[in-house]
């Protein structure tokens, strides 16, 4: 089945999007997706045919995450987080965490944003919802920049369920961070913190402003009125 699912990947990409997505996501030398290859599909049409196959077994998945195309490990996540949204349906919490836990022994091979942010928060944030998180502050302190991303995009799951201490606690460790991705995906989560509970999110703003990165901050403030928007940049010149 492994097979058939990668030969019809093969022939619904496209060469003219593959190149435009390889210059998207940043593949050339030195930058932060060298070396990953692309069919061309859109993601809404590799849903569609991941989940044809999401009867794939962990040892076929691997295989797909140990490819260099693109597609193939953003397929090997779709089908992961439709196997695990099932098992929660079924109340199945040792297959959840059997997929918890492939998903944490391959977050090297989960080298690209969109691969961690279609990823991380419904499988390994979703089960963190009642465990200890440790793992994350492991994740956030991590050499490798993808691994710091999943550490935050996975509180998603938190805010989403209106617990926000894990959130703001991981931006406190990750405001030196010195890379643009992980700026931008703090101020996200400080931003969707702020349209639950924007006092929560003035308070760790108040706090910590002069030390977050600006595009930190313009992704947290993104939503205040202007006039909040402008203190805050103000505050930073």
């Amino acid at each position: 089945m492994l097979a058939q699912f990668i030969q019809e990947l093969k022939k619904t990409g496209n060469l003219e999007k593959a190149k435009n997505l390889s210059w998207f996501f940043k593949t050339g030398k030195g930058e932060y997706g060298e070396g990953d290859q692309f069919l061309g599909i859109t993601v809404p049409k590799l849903r569609e045919i991941s989940k044809k196959y999401q009867s794939l077994d962990l040892a076929e998945i691997q295989k797909l995450f140990d490819s260099k195309i693109h597609e193939h490990k953003l397929s090997a996540l779709m089908i992961m987080r439709f196997k695990y949204e099932k098992a929660l349906r079924l109340a199945s919490l040792a297959q959840c965490k059997q997929i918890v836990l492939f998903y944490l022994k391959n977050t090297k091979k989960i080298n690209n944003w969109d691969l961690v942010d279609l990823s991380c928060h419904y499988i390994l944030g979703n089960w963190l919802l009642d465990k200890d998180r440790k793992i994350l502050y492991k994740l956030a302190k991590s050499e490798n920049l993808w691994e710091r991303r999943i550490s935050i995009i996975s509180t998603f799951a938190f805010i989403h369920n209106n617990q926000y201490i894990d959130t703001l606690k991981i931006s406190k460790i990750l405001l030196d961070d010195k890379h643009d991705l992980i700026h931008k995906a703090v101020g996200w989560a400080l931003r969707e913190i702020g349209k639950k509970d924007k006092k929560r999110e003035i308070q760790f703003l108040d706090k910590y402003y002069k030390a977050m990165p600006r595009t930190m901050l313009r992704y947290a403030i993104e939503k205040f009125p202007e006039t909040e928007r402008k203190y805050y940049l103000k505050k930073t010149v």
